[in-house]
């Protein structure tokens, strides 16, 4: 068999609906159907040959891997399919192999946060700032307010015995009509240890909400602000977009896709079984289906050896000129493949977020240097 590609992430939809109408979901809101024709819940017998398929993968790699489960809303499944999901995995991928669960936090119920501290699941809730923030883009499928639903979720994670140690951070969507700082002390007085960040999707034939042009940089300018906040706080929250671009301007590594030029294998499995490509990419034309049909059933290390499957793993990285020559690469990484898409060169271009990429790095420089001269 080839060398195999390393496995990082799987992201494994658990359900294929949602309980939100969130109006930035690169789901269910930027053209591609495909979920329409998904089962909407993962059946006992896709997961069994799913857990089969991982523990022979991550036998093969030397670095663990991590399983995300995710959706729609993965907690769609309720309670006791969730803990049989969570027992499929772990029997055949124990610790140090990471197990996750991104939700919205709206069916974060205790039942499920003890299932979650039995099985050891990382706990990850979306929230996108305070309720003004948050409920402009957040609402449920009645148009109803979600936002006190979410932060009584992430009290009664933190107030778990566990707490601490299940709730792996939080993740925000930027919103450009948002107070940097606001959203920044709405963090910290929430009481997470960590929150990331990210940038509302599009590409280079539909630019993202409030971006006028390639060459604006109203992304870079807000996460600059929140840079000054978070840097003006004596005891921050992390928050592990600024961190991990700190640390490349420090000559470290980074720990996620994004930034950097790190490599990280994805895969996603689907409701029915399907794998597809980073699911992102749904946003791209459709371009999270791979040409090949595979599934659960199929051997996973032949999936991730195959051509296919490397030609993939390759397009995760820039290939344009504009990046390739560009002194900022190895910060910024060529961001996500997602934002580099037209529907004219496919992949090969530069992030829409090239210039807000830039504004950042550049302010990020000048800070390092006037802390080093002080």
């Amino acid at each position: 068999m080839d060398s195999l590609i390393p496995i990082d992430t799987v992201l494994v939809k658990l359900a294929s609906r949602c309980n939100l109408d969130c109006d930035y979901c690169y789901v269910y809101r930027m053209g591609d159907q495909a979920w329409r024709a998904q089962p909407k819940l993962m059946s006992s017998e896709t997961l069994d040959a799913l857990a089969r398929g991982l523990a022979r993968l991550g036998g093969a790699q030397s670095d663990p891997l991590s399983v995300v489960f995710h959706g729609g809303e993965p907690l769609l499944v309720g309670a006791q399919r969730f803990e049989a999901a969570c027992s499929a995995i772990r029997s055949q991928l124990p610790p140090p192999h990471g197990l996750h669960v991104q939700t919205n936090g709206l069916l974060l119920s205790h039942e499920v946060i003890d299932v979650c501290a039995k099985y050891d699941v990382g706990i990850s809730i979306s929230i996108d700032g305070p309720a003004d923030v948050h409920d402009r883009h957040r609402p449920d499928l009645r148009g109803r307010r979600s936002h006190d639903k979410v932060v009584a979720s992430i009290a009664r994670v933190l107030e778990h015995p566990q707490g601490n140690a299940l709730l792996s951070g939080l993740l925000s969507v930027v919103d450009l009509e948002a107070n940097p700082a606001e959203v920044y002390a709405f963090f910290k007085a929430v009481g997470a240890r960590s929150v990331d960040f990210l940038y509302r999707d599009g590409n280079h034939d539909l630019l993202p909400v409030g971006k006028t042009s390639l060459l604006s940089t109203e992304y870079g300018d807000w996460m600059t602000a929140l840079l000054d906040e978070y840097l003006a706080d004596p005891s921050p929250i992390r928050i592990r977009l600024l961190d991990d671009m700190l640390r490349l301007l420090l000559g470290g590594r980074s720990v996620k896709e994004g930034v950097g030029d790190e490599d990280y294998g994805i895969l996603v499995v689907e409701t029915d079984g399907t794998i597809t490509k980073n699911d992102t990419l749904k946003s791209a034309g459709g371009g999270d289906r791979f040409k090949e049909i595979w599934t659960v059933h199929d051997d996973l290390l032949e999936i991730v050896a195959s051509e296919a499957f490397k030609k993939y793993h390759r397009s995760q990285k820039p290939s344009s000129p504009v990046c390739l020559s560009c002194p900022d690469l190895r910060v910024c990484g060529g961001g996500m493949p997602t934002h580099r898409w037209s529907a004219r060169n496919g992949l090969d271009n530069p992030s829409v977020f090239c210039a807000d990429q830039r504004r950042l790095i550049d302010h990020m420089r000048q800070t390092l240097s006037m802390r080093a001269v002080a």
